[in-house]
């Protein structure tokens, strides 16, 4: 019984490295995005998946899955929609003449904005320190009345 010898594995030159790795099978011919891009335009509004691999949700997918909970932090948000951006992605969001800062991409951040001034979700802002950075969301179901 012989052995094989163990050959050395190639080392690559980091110089000769001109490209990332290959796209998965899914998003192949999809544009790739740089680095430093911003959120905006990251997603496409037609609610496939973004280049970078981040997800897309809709407006309604936002409330469905909001409603269906009585507390959502926003990392949970993150992850049920794979919205996979950087740990600083924070976007703006004009409620009643305050500014506060939502954790997600700019286009999730629009549409949680939406259902914050319609009336469909509240929100509890982070306290220590006092800042207006939303963590977390919550449904706002109607009054019933008998």
């Amino acid at each position: 019984m012989t052995e094989h010898a163990l050959e050395p594995s190639p080392r690559l030159d980091p110089d000769a490295v001109t490209s990332g790795p290959p796209a998965p099978a899914n998003l192949r011919g999809v544009p790739q995005v740089a680095p430093g891009t911003p959120d905006a335009a990251r997603v496409p509004t037609d609610g496939a998946a973004a280049p970078d691999g981040q997800g897309a949700c809709t407006q309604a997918q936002l409330r469905r899955f909001i409603k269906s909970r009585p507390y959502v932090p926003l990392h949970e948000l993150r992850r049920r929609f794979g919205l996979n951006g950087s740990d600083d992605d924070v976007a703006p969001v004009d409620l009643d003449g305050r500014r506060l800062f939502v954790g997600l991409p700019a286009r999730e951040s629009v549409l949680l904005g939406e259902l914050m001034r319609q009336g469909d979700v509240g929100y509890e802002l982070l306290l220590d320190p006092t800042s207006p950075i939303i963590v977390g969301v919550f449904p706002i179901r109607p009054v019933q009345r008998p």
